[in-house]
C-alpha cells in the first residue's frame, strides 16, 4: 500500500467530504488514487454546487457548515426502535425545559408528547429525543417550538426471510426472454413462467429467479439489455402473452388478425428463430395488442374498465409520465434533427410538468391510455404466474432482479430529474481486469436530493419491484453504501467514488421487505468495502455467492463447502458468465479470444493458463469434500461430469438458498451476455436449448438440479 503523505485537506476537498464525495480511494494494486480537483468540482455540481475556485469553495464550506449546526433535525431520519421507543439525536442549542412533538402517521393518524430536556441523554452536543409507540412506516415529525421537521421513517431493521426448512431451499434462474414453448411469439412471456411455476413447483422449487423484467424503448426494442431499462418503475410489455389476455379471447378483430396467414408467417419465423429477434416480436405484439386495445375501449364489461382504472389510480403519476415518455420517445425516433434521446428533445419537453409537455398529452391521450393499458396487462399476467407459485406452495416464489441503474436516456430520470446526479455516470475505476476503467452508462441517485425528499425515490423503485415477488436481488449492492461516479465527458479514470446513507437505506430496504414478505438479495460480487458484508448479514440481506468466484485468489484454492455463509444464495453462475460445461471446457476463453477481447497472443495464454489451474484446483476441491471414489485427473473428467459434481458440491454447502441455471441444466454452452462486448456478439438473445415442453418431458434435466434440494448430497443436514 502507498505511504504518500499529504498536506491537510484543501476547502475543496473538505467540502467534497460534506457531500460525500471520496478525494482519494485505493486501487486494485493498492495504490492511493487522488481525485482530481477538476472531478471533484463537477460532481460538485452535478449535485448543484457550483464552485470556480478556492473562495467559492470556502464560502460554500462555511455555508453548509452554518446551515447544518442551526438545523435541529436532518431532513430525513430513519431509525430502528428499541424497546418500543424510536430514539434520534436532537440539536436543541441551549434550550431547556420541555419541547413538545407531533407525529403524523402515514396512515393520517397524529401523536404527540412532550420531551423534558433535562432528561434527556446528550452526547456530541446533541440530545436524545425518545419517541414511544411509533409504528414502522412513513412519518413526518415536527418539533413546532424549534420550528423543526423532518421526514421520520420507522423501520424494523432486518429484512424477512422465509420459514427455515432442515434442508434450505433451492431454485431455478432464468432469462425469462430465452424461453421457448409452442406458443409464445418468439420470446418467453409470463404464460411461460406460470407454466414454468406448475412444472417445478411439485418437485420441491422454492424459488424461480428471473432477469430484470423492467420497461425498455418500444421504439428501439434491439436495445435489449435488461440492465439499462428505461425506467426500472414498470414491466417490459413484450412479455405480455396476447392471446391469454381476457379481451383478445372475448373479441373477434384481434383473433382474425393473428389467424390472417401473412401475421401467421411472421409469426412462426419468429418463433423458430434461434435468436431472440426483438423488433420482429415487438411489431407483431404491439400490432395484435392495439386491436385489443381497440376492442377494450369500446366493448369491455365494465368490471374490466373498473380494473384497469383502479390500476391507474394506484401507479398514479408515476405511471402517467412513464406512458407520456414513451409517446414522446415514439414521436420524435423518427426526426433525424431530434433523436430519441430526451435531453436531445426542445428544451421545454425535457421536463414532464411542462405547459408544452401537457398540451403533448392532451394531444396524444390515446396513446398514452394504450401504453398505460400495456402495463395493466402485464402487471396482470405477472400477479397470475405468482399467484401460481403461492398455489404450489413455493417458499418463496418469484425473485426478481433490481438493475443498479437506468439508461441515462430513459423514462426514470426524465420523470424526476431531482433524484439523479446530474451529468453523470457510473462505472469502475481502471483495474487488473480493466486497465482503462469501466462506464457503464447508468446515472446514479443523488445521495443528497434522496435525504431531503425522504428516500421516496428509492422506496417506490423498492416497492415496484417487489411486487409480485418473494425475492428481489439488488444488483452490484454496494451502491447502497458507494458508486464509482464519473463526470460526463471523462474517461473512466477521472471518476471518484460518492458515498451514500447506507444504513438509512438498508432501513427503506427493510421495511419494505417486511411489508411485502419478499427476501432481499445482494450482488456482492468485485470489490466488497471492509466491514459491508458484515453490515448486510446483520440486515437479513443474502450474499450471493457464485461457485467459480469462491476461491482464495492468492492460492487459487476453491472454498470448502462448510465455509459457505448460511444468510447467502449459492449459485451456479450468472448470466455474465460461461454455463458449467463451457468453462471446463474453455470455450468461453476461446470465444472471446476470437472476439478480440484479449489484447495479445499472451493475454490469451496467461487466461488459458489460469483455467488449467483453476480446473486442477476445482477438481481438488471436489474430491476433498468426498465427491469422488477415487480423483480423476482432469483429462478425464467430461463437461457433463463436471457439471453433474458441481451441483453435488453446491448441494453440501450450508446456504439457506442454492439455485442453478436453466442453462446449466439444459447444457447449454454458448454465453447469454459477454461483458465488454455489445454488437460484437449477439447478447440477450441466444434462446434455450430446450423448449419447456421438452423440459418437461426430460427426467436427465431434473436429475442434475436434484442435489440441490440436498436429499441426495452426502455429508450435509442442509441450512
Amino acid at each position: 500500500m502507498s505511504t504518500d503523505h499529504y498536506s491537510s485537506p484543501s476547502a475543496l476537498e473538505q467540502l467534497a467530504s460534506r457531500y460525500g464525495i471520496k478525494v482519494q480511494f485505493e486501487d486494485a494494486l493498492g495504490h492511493v488514487v487522488r481525485v482530481k480537483p477538476e472531478t471533484i468540482q463537477l460532481l460538485l455540481a452535478s449535485m448543484g454546487v457550483d464552485v470556480a475556485g478556492d473562495d467559492d469553495a470556502q464560502a460554500a464550506l462555511e455555508q453548509f457548515d452554518q446551515q447544518a449546526a442551526g438545523r435541529a433535525l436532518p431532513p430525513t431520519v430513519v431509525v430502528v426502535p428499541q424497546n418500543g421507543s424510536c430514539t434520534l439525536q436532537l440539536n436543541a442549542g441551549n434550550r431547556s425545559g420541555s419541547l413538545a412533538w407531533q407525529v403524523e402517521l402515514e396512515d393520517g393518524g397524529k401523536l404527540a408528547g412532550t420531551l423534558e430536556l433535562a432528561d434527556a441523554p446528550a452526547s456530541d452536543g446533541k440530545m436524545a429525543l425518545g419517541l414511544p409507540g411509533i409504528p414502522p412506516g412513513y412519518h413526518h415529525l415536527r418539533l413546532p417550538e424549534l420550528g423543526a421537521e423532518t421526514h421520520l421513517i420507522v423501520s424494523p431493521g432486518r429484512c424477512w426471510l422465509p420459514e427455515p426448512s432442515a434442508n434450505g431451499h433451492w431454485g431455478i434462474a432464468v432469462q425469462l426472454y430465452l424461453l421457448r414453448s409452442a406458443t409464445n411469439w418468439g420470446i418467453g412471456d409470463f404464460s411461460d413462467l406460470r407454466a414454468l411455476v406448475e412444472m417445478v413447483g411439485p418437485r420441491g422449487c422454492a424459488v424461480i429467479g428471473l432477469n430484470p423484467l423492467h420497461q425498455m424503448f418500444l421504439d428501439d426494442p434491439e436495445a435489449a439489455s435488461p440492465y439499462s431499462p428505461a425506467t426500472r418503475l414498470f414491466l417490459n410489455p413484450l412479455y405480455i402473452d396476447v392471446p391469454a389476455v381476457p379481451e383478445f379471447r372475448r373479441f373477434d378483430a384481434a383473433q382474425a388478425l393473428v389467424a390472417s396467414p401473412e401475421f401467421q408467417q411472421r409469426l412462426a419465423q419468429c418463433r423458430e428463430a434461434e435468436l431472440v429477434d426483438y423488433a420482429a416480436a415487438t411489431a407483431l405484439k404491439l400490432e395484435a395488442l392495439r386491436v385489443v386495445y381497440q376492442s377494450f375501449t369500446g366493448t369491455a364489461p365494465a368490471e374490466r374498465q373498473e380494473a384497469f382504472a383502479r390500476f391507474r389510480a394506484e401507479k398514479g403519476q408515476a405511471l402517467e409520465r412513464a406512458s407520456l415518455f414513451q409517446a414522446l420517445r415514439q414521436h420524435f425516433s423518427g426526426d433525424p434533427d431530434v433523436g430519441a434521446d430526451w435531453r436531445q428533445w426542445p428544451e421545454d419537453l425535457q421536463t414532464p410538468d411542462s405547459e408544452r409537455a401537457g398540451e403533448f398529452a392532451r394531444q396524444h391521450q390515446a396513446e398514452i391510455d394504450f401504453q398505460c393499458f400495456l402495463q395493466f396487462l402485464a402487471d396482470e399476467q405477472l400477479a397470475l404466474a405468482a399467484a401460481e407459485a403461492r398455489r404450489q406452495n413455493m417458499a418463496i416464489g418469484l425473485y426478481r432482479d433490481l438493475a443498479v441503474g437506468c439508461d441515462a436516456s430513459g423514462a426514470e430520470t426524465w420523470a424526476n430529474p431531482a433524484a439523479f446526479l446530474q451529468r453523470t455516470l457510473v462505472g469502475a475505476p481502471p483495474d487488473i481486469f480493466n486497465p482503462a476503467g469501466q462506464n457503464w452508462g447508468l446515472p446514479p441517485f443523488d445521495p443528497v436530493a434522496l435525504q431531503q425528499e425522504g428516500y421516496r425515490s428509492f422506496a417506490e423503485l423498492i416497492r415496484a419491484n417487489m411486487g409480485h415477488a418473494g425475492g428481489l436481488r439488488i444488483d452490484h449492492v454496494m451502491g447502497l453504501a458507494r458508486l464509482y461516479c464519473i463526470p460526463e465527458g471523462k474517461s473512466s479514470a477521472e471518476g471518484a467514488y460518492v458515498s451514500f446513507p447506507l444504513d438509512d437505506l438498508i432501513g427503506v430496504l427493510a421495511l419494505e421487505s417486511q411489508r411485502h414478505q419478499c427476501l432481499v438479495v445482494g450482488e456482492d460480487l468485485g470489490t466488497v468495502p471492509p466491514g459491508f458484508r458484515e453490515t448486510l448479514m446483520a440486515a437479513n440481506i443474502l450474499s450471493y455467492r457464485v461457485l467459480f468466484f469462491e476461491q482464495d485468489f492468492n492460492t487459487g484454492i476453491f472454498l470448502a463447502p462448510h465455509t459457505y455463509p448460511e444468510l447467502a444464495l449459492a449459485v451456479t453462475g450468472s448470466h455474465d458468465l460461461p454455463t458449467l460445461e463451457a468453462w471446463w471446457a474453455a470455450e468461453d476463453l476461446a470465444l472471446k479470444d476470437s472476439l478480440g477481447l484479449y489484447g495479445s497472443p499472451e493475454e490469451t495464454a496467461s487466461q488459458q493458463e489460469r483455467r488449467a489451474r483453476e480446473r486442477e484446483n476445482i477438481v481438488m476441491a471436489f474430491a476433498q469434500a468426498g465427491l469422488f471414489d477415487e480423483t480423476p485427473r482432469v483429462a478425464e473428467l467430461s463437461a457433463e461430469l463436471f457439471a453433474q459434481t458441481a451441483h453435488r458440491f453446491l448441494g453440501m454447502t450450508r446456504s439457506m438458498l442454492l439455485a442453478t441455471q436453466l442453462d446449466d441444466i439444459t447444457r447449454d454452452v454458448a454465453p447469454v451476455n459477454i461483458p465488454g462486448t455489445s454488437t460484437e456478439h449477439p447478447n440477450w438473445r441466444r434462446k434455450y436449448r430446450m423448449s419447456l415442453e421438452q423440459l418437461r418431458q426430460d427426467p436427465q434435466v431434473w436429475a442434475l438440479a436434484a442435489p440441490l434440494s440436498r436429499a441426495t448430497a452426502p455429508g450435509t443436514s442442509g441450512a
